[in-house]
């Protein structure tokens, strides 16, 4: 029955995961978010992410990919966002 229950929780951590990764979580910002609103340690969510990527490694090497990308224009938008603000304020009278 032990082991009914330790899978059985393991699979709701691992589904807890799959929802932070909807969000475009880090393997970090899921453990701490899970950590705080599910009551779930933080070394037993990072041993299920590191389990979930050694069985979809090609999944979380495209989602990787896709986090860099994704903050690579979030970082660029927000410097063209700065420096036309920047660009637009007129000295004060």
């Amino acid at each position: 029955m032990a082991d009914a229950s330790a899978n059985s929780y393991i699979r709701v951590v691992q589904h807890l995961i799959e929802k932070c990764i909807l969000f475009n979580m880090t393997k970090e910002e899921c453990m701490e978010a899970l950590s705080k609103h599910a009551n779930i340690k933080p070394v037993i969510t990072s041993t299920v992410w590191k389990e979930l990527e050694k069985e979809n490694k090609d999944f979380f090497e495209a989602y990787g990919r896709s986090r860099e990308e994704r903050n690579a224009m979030d970082s660029e938008t927000w410097e063209s966002l700065i420096h036309n603000l920047h660009n637009n304020v007129s000295p004060s009278s």
